[in-house]
């Protein structure tokens, strides 16, 4: 008899899942080997949450959206919830990250924060190429390159249509970004997300909603990856929380630059897990159970 409920909630119709449906079928079976049931429920339950012990959002992730006022229920009503809804609010903020990057002094490529009033110093500040980056861009979304002054006015002011910040950055092009996964406060997994060959991303993006191109996930274990980049992940993840959080890394030479810090990261069978294999899953589910423990301890008392 299952001592426990997890939810985990899922999109079936998302093109470009947190999770593919045989990592969900891991987690699932991870959980159930350590007393947990599982339920997928999509957003349709979210009146049905109170009848679990915890949620596990694998799910794109903003704070306009479904997923975030799951977090906040969940976490209300004293659900263990990862990832929580101060994790989501703060990772979504790519001017927020930018920020407190630069206030603990962390390595990131050159950073301006963008306004109606500054626009003019982009190029002499970035030089060019540069990047523009959406606050809530995610999965190579609402980013942009800029490769010439003439194109840039157009860029800028549709982004600050959107929002009264952007961000922009100087172009650091790397064949691939490290990508460390970090749980709990401690590095679960490590991968290189390589560029699609050609061009400038890990993922290209077509004209339509299911037309894109993944570039290669290249996994390593944790010893295999350089110790600075685990170190300064851990770092940049311990300035959001104790939450699910995937922190982007790219290395010029011997120079490392934090990109993102981002919640929900992808757990996908046959990328994120080549190392750890199904470890990785019970990994993640340890964590549910002995939180969900501490809590029952907690509200016993």
């Amino acid at each position: 008899m299952p001592r426990y409920n997890l939810a985990i909630l899922h999109n079936p119709d998302n093109p470009e899942p947190a999770s593919n449906a045989s990592a969900l079928q891991k987690f699932e079976k991870a959980a159930q080997s350590l007393g947990i049931h599982v339920e997928f429920i999509t957003k349709a339950d979210y009146g049905r949450l109170t009848e679990f012990d915890a949620l596990f959002i694998r799910d794109t992730t903003f704070v306009n959206h479904y997923t975030y006022r799951f977090s906040r229920r969940a976490a209300a009503e004293g659900l263990v919830v990862i990832d929580d809804p101060d994790s989501i609010l703060k990772c979504n903020n790519k001017v927020y990250l930018a920020e407190i990057l630069a206030r603990h002094r962390l390595p990131a490529p050159k950073t301006l924060l963008v306004h109606r009033d500054n626009v003019n110093q982009i190029v002499p500040t970035l030089g060019l190429p540069c990047v523009l980056k959406q606050p809530d861009s995610s999965f190579s979304l609402g980013v942009a390159k800029i490769e010439t002054a003439e194109e840039l006015p157009a860029k800028v002011n549709g982004l600050l249509d959107k929002s009264e910040l952007i961000v922009a950055q100087e172009y650091l092009p790397t064949e691939f970004d490290w990508r460390v996964g970090i749980l709990d406060r401690r590095p679960l997994f490590v991968a290189k997300y390589h560029m699609v060959p050609g061009h400038w991303q890990i993922i290209r993006h077509g004209d339509q909603k299911h037309d894109f191109v993944e570039g290669k996930t290249e996994a390593l274990s944790v010893g295999e990856a350089p110790d600075r980049v685990v170190k300064i992940a851990l770092k940049a993840a311990n300035l959001i929380g104790d939450g699910f959080y995937g922190v982007d890394i790219k290395q010029i030479g011997k120079r490392l630059y934090v990109i993102e810090i981002n919640d929900n990261p992808n757990v996908d069978a046959g990328n994120e897990d080549s190392v750890l294999k199904d470890a990785l899953y019970r990994e993640v589910m340890g964590v549910f159970l002995k939180r969900i423990e501490a809590r029952k301890r907690g509200a016993s008392r």
